[in-house]
């Protein structure tokens, strides 16, 4: 018997997807940069978090619960909803992937806005299906857009509301007009991870769409405003049917107990979850209107970043990056996400943000 040697091939189409890129965190050489890049909460996560997880320490050696039992319940007592609804995961986008491993294969398409999230086209390219990237409108979701390229083919709708990285969102009415129009058979997916942000009454992070539609998931993240990057945890709810596919997909101990001890803590520390949105309401417009007297576009947002538009080289976004990494700074590229002029810019402490805008200031030759 002849025995071909051939190296193992992946599934076709798998090398086909460009590997996410997160936001960098380090410049070697420098001890502690000014992280800018991937969003993280400016004041850092709850002290009670923080005690919860070192408490958790003593039975790192114990499986954590496999159904995040206390986490669900902590959850469906602050949002008022029912626990059985919920499943856990770790971070949204392990249940975003759960989503398209499940909803979607070969042939399926995927649809999000052409500025949307990246793990979106990702997700729906690891399980064999075709990523649909919607023309937006302003640096919007675009619902009539969307809904004109809906076909018999689509599967599920990703829309992330606010937006990364634009910060833009839609409002309650749109993302209601965007659920009617769509077909029973597609999965409309809202993905909310910087809800807590938002301060504005036409705001709906679509948690009454997915408890009352069987064809809506919200999914949230305890990586933003609840400062637990690093644990990795996040959540969604959705109809009993949704929830049982999840529950049959997922991982058996997909949430760590340290994730669930600090992920209780935190949700139940209301008091720094306001003092992190009281400080990213002061300080996200004052990047954006001290942006703008430097003489950069600055997208109207509303999550704990901004968008800045930088102008033609030799003083574009590119050599603007590099300018502000020497000098210890580190803010997120968008050109993955087809925004090559632009710039996207945590809002950090006080000092982090005199620091950018004096930096910025000196590279547009205006200090």
């Amino acid at each position: 018997m002849n025995v071909v040697s051939a190296d193992p091939a992946p599934r076709p189409g798998i090398l086909d997807i460009a590997a996410y890129q997160g936001g960098e965190g380090r410049i070697p050489g420098m001890a502690k940069p000014i992280r800018l890049a991937s969003n993280e909460s400016a004041l850092g996560p709850s002290p009670a978090a923080v005690a919860a997880y070192k408490a958790a320490a003593e039975d790192m050696f114990r499986y954590p619960d496999g159904h995040a039992t206390a986490m669900r319940e902590a959850l469906a007592r602050h949002h008022g909803l029912d626990a059985a609804r919920i499943v856990c995961g770790a971070g949204s986008d392990d249940l975003i992937h759960l989503l398209a491993s499940a909803y979607a294969g070969p042939g399926d398409e995927v649809l999000y806005g052409r500025h949307g999230f990246a793990i979106y086209p990702i997700a729906a390219q690891t399980v064999g299906a075709v990523p649909v990237a919607v023309p937006e409108k302003n640096l919007t979701f675009d619902v009539d857009a969307t809904l004109a390229r809906v076909t018999q083919k689509t599967k599920l709708v990703f829309i992330a509301n606010p937006n990364n990285p634009t910060g833009t969102f839609i409002p309650r009415d749109e993302l209601a007009r965007l659920h009617a129009g769509l077909p029973k058979s597609v999965l409309l997916v809202v993905d909310s991870a910087y809800a807590e942000y938002v301060v504005r009454n036409d705001y709906d992070p679509g948690l009454a769409l997915a408890t009352s539609a069987p064809n809506v998931v919200m999914t949230r993240t305890f990586s933003k405003i609840y400062a637990l990057g690093g644990l990795r945890l996040g959540w969604c709810t959705a109809s009993p049917a949704v929830i049982d596919v999840l529950n049959r997909v997922r991982n058996p101990f997909n949430v760590s107990s340290a994730a669930i001890a600090a992920g209780i803590a935190a949700l139940d520390d209301v008091a720094s979850v306001d003092k992190a949105r009281a400080h990213n309401d002061v300080w996200r417009p004052w990047l954006a209107r001290e942006l703008e007297a430097l003489g950069l576009a600055v997208v109207p947002g509303v999550a704990n970043f901004v968008l800045a538009r930088f102008p033609a080289a030799p003083k574009d976004a590119a050599a603007a990056w590099d300018f502000l990494r020497q000098r210890g700074i580190l803010v997120r590229k968008v050109a993955v996400y087809h925004l090559p002029e632009y710039l996207r810019i945590t809002i950090g402490t006080e000092a982090e943000m005199r620091a950018v805008v004096s930096a910025v200031a000196a590279f547009l030759g205006k200090s």
